[in-house]
């Protein structure tokens, strides 16, 4: 399985229930293609709300669904400015540790 993890980083007035709301709406979106059941298990990720950062990992073509609904639900809730997103090049497991 290939790596693709993206770290999205969110400006001081970004408001937690904002990027829950928006990972909410993308697991749904997520499960409307793709079932539920595989959603749950490829749309994997970590909030941390006292950094205010999300990790994603895209390695599966339903992370990577994950990924682009979550940024722009971001965009269209919060702005584009208010967020930054990088690919991070480290695995999964020392990224959300």
């Amino acid at each position: 399985m290939k790596t693709e993890v993206y770290r999205y980083r969110f400006g001081e007035g970004v408001s937690s229930e904002d990027v829950e709301a928006a990972i909410l709406l993308s697991i749904w979106a997520c499960e409307s293609l793709r079932g539920e059941s595989q959603t749950r298990m490829d749309a994997t990720h970590f909030f941390d709300t006292d950094e205010m950062s999300c990790v994603i990992d895209a390695g599966t073509d339903i992370g990577m669904d994950f990924n682009r609904l979550f940024v722009g639900f971001l965009t269209r809730e919060i702005g584009p400015d208010a967020f930054r997103v990088e690919r991070v090049k480290k695995p999964v497991e020392a990224v959300a540790a």
